[in-house]
């Protein structure tokens, strides 16, 4: 294991950060990945569904139980990880919840929809990052990135995603709301920049990475998602494998896309 570059995907169980995850396993680069799941059983699930899809990986995978809305649990994370390997190599800041589904539907206050997602997809990011960063300052090439989803800002003369236009009145009939996961992850991206800032000595390199809008379960929402033209999550996995590999070194500090670099 000590050849093999560690990485710890949150949120690793499912979509986008299970795509990455199998990405890594099915890299021709020596991988150890640490798979973060608030569920056990989850995770367990998951690895046993890699396993039956990579069969000849020969890269390896375990399971560390982390729940970004707990400081404990992240404790419990990093104490579990420092034990063994040691050290992290790449930190890849996936997992993220919104709950702006449950708000259309009457299940949470609206003031809740946005409280809820900026506790899992700023502040316990934020934490879980701080705190395992005395374990990513031990890597010789240590890489942090925070996928930033659904956070770019489209121009002013270009079509608002995902909500078409909307006609006077009031209430709006929105269906497929997604604005208090969306403004929580541009505020992940102001915590790119700032991370960055503090890491430049250190040789950190930083990125925040919008893989675009993929098909996941994200909000339970799957099917609306395919609905609205979402591609495949695997997209997903294999552009946080291409960072992680190298490829996009050039744009560190940046919120990179798959076709070139997003603004705020």
């Amino acid at each position: 294991m000590a050849t093999r570059t560690i990485a710890l995907v949150t949120g690793g169980n499912n979509g986008i950060g299970y795509e990455a995850v199998k990405a890594l396993l099915q890299s021709t680069k020596q991988y150890h990945v640490l798979m973060g799941s608030r569920s056990l059983e989850k995770a367990e699930n998951a690895i046993q569904k890699l396993k039956n899809e990579c069969p000849d990986a020969t890269n390896t995978v375990e399971v560390v139980q982390i729940d970004l809305s707990s400081d404990d649990s992240i404790q419990a994370a990093f104490e579990r990880v420092k034990a063994s390997p040691g050290h992290v190599d790449t930190l890849i800041n996936n997992a993220g919840a919104t709950f702006d589904l449950e708000y259309v539907a009457g299940k949470v206050s609206l003031r809740d929809c946005f409280m809820k997602s900026y506790d899992v997809n700023v502040a316990g990011t934020n934490v879980l990052t701080w705190t395992f960063m005395p374990l990513l300052l031990k890597s010789t090439d240590p890489r942090l990135i925070f996928v930033t989803g659904l956070s770019n800002v489209t121009q002013a003369s270009k079509s608002y995603f995902p909500t078409p236009p909307q006609p006077a009145g009031w209430p709006k009939k929105i269906e497929f709301e997604t604005i208090g996961y969306r403004c929580s992850k541009t505020a992940l991206n102001m915590l790119m920049v700032d991370w960055n800032h503090k890491l430049k000595a250190d040789g950190v390199k930083v990125w925040s990475l919008g893989p675009g809008l993929l098909e996941t379960d994200l909000g339970n929402a799957r099917h609306l998602a395919k609905k609205m033209g979402a591609k495949p999550a695997s997209i997903g996995g294999l552009f946080i494998r291409s960072v992680v590999e190298g490829e996009r070194d050039a744009d560190v500090g940046k919120i990179v896309v798959k076709d070139g670099i997003s603004e705020f």
